[in-house]
């Protein structure tokens, strides 16, 4: 299922539904006569009998009441829990470009998966501005990741069980402020502006993708390809990483997981080019979609 998290036009109060990929139809959440007003209320409170039973009716046409254009796509999970982990440097040209553009800050020997965290107030949505700071930073940058999301708490999990702890995936482009990021030691403040993790446009429950997932991931900035490659090319793959991370912490129900980006970013352009307002980043991956945004 495509879960969405969606506001009518020219209302404010949020709501939860499924969204057709195949048509842009739209079945809100209380017509299936589920109470659920949050995403964070589904993954933390949905039994698995109502998923199960959710599954089985999704697709019934007479659900499907409203059209994309009659609402505004949100992040699916606006305001997450907790600050999003993030892993760097997870693919190897990546970690090669990055390289290139500041030894100090980005040469990694990748024995070890490298973590940080990216504070997360509020995630825009599908079709939401990204702010850009000109006043504060000269070299905003993209980058398209698939995240992951933990559907129930997870300690001391073993690479076998990972797949039952995950409830779905969707995609973030984790905006980075260059020149804040390499001017410190760690990363924390120049990947977490207020807008700097877009989110969307759907969450994708797992049933629908096989794990380990092997999918496109690309990203477009206004129209033209800058990152093109597949989520099997992950140096640290899903399950090694939640296996890594549980062995010393509990990641809650509701953990958002960014697993890293692949080459083509703007400080890897010869010269770098990074992000000016007005251009349109458009992140997609292979069975959940295009989420794409604005830059202000």
């Amino acid at each position: 299922m495509h879960l969405i998290t969606y506001r009518l036009k020219n209302q404010t109060e949020r709501h939860v539904g499924v969204l057709s990929p195949d048509d842009g139809r739209i079945a809100p959440l209380y017509n299936f006569g589920l109470p659920y007003k949050s995403m964070n209320e589904i993954i933390l409170r949905m039994s698995d009998r109502e998923l199960a039973a959710l599954r089985e009716i999704y697709r019934t046409p007479e659900k499907y009441t409203l059209d994309l254009c009659d609402v505004d796509l949100m992040a699916p999970i606006p305001e997450p829990l907790q600050d999003v982990i993030c892993l760097g440097l997870n693919y190897t040209e990546h970690n090669e470009e990055a390289a290139a553009y500041s030894q100090s800050a980005f040469t990694k020997k990748q024995q070890y998966p490298v973590y940080f965290s990216k504070r997360a107030n509020y995630c825009p949505g599908d079709r939401e501005t990204i702010p850009s700071y000109p006043d504060y930073t000269n070299s905003l940058d993209y980058e398209a990741e698939l995240g992951v999301i933990i559907g129930s708490d997870a300690k001391n999990v073993s690479v076998e069980d990972v797949p039952s702890y995950i409830f779905g995936y969707t995609i973030i482009n984790d905006i980075s402020a260059r020149d804040l990021q390499t001017r410190h030691s760690q990363w924390y403040l120049g990947k977490s502006l207020d807008g700097f993790t877009p989110m969307g446009p759907a969450i994708v429950t797992k049933d629908e993708i096989h794990f380990p997932p092997k999918l496109s991931i690309s990203c477009k900035v206004n129209g033209k390809l800058r990152q093109n490659s597949t989520t099997d090319m992950m140096i640290f793959g899903i399950a090694d990483i939640i296996h890594d991370l549980t062995q010393g912490m509990t990641l809650k129900a509701g953990t958002i997981i960014s697993t890293g980006t692949p080459k083509g970013v703007g400080m890897g352009m010869n010269p770098p080019t990074f992000l000016k307002k007005g251009d349109t980043v458009a992140c997609s991956i292979e069975g959940i979609g295009t989420l794409t945004n604005k830059i202000g």
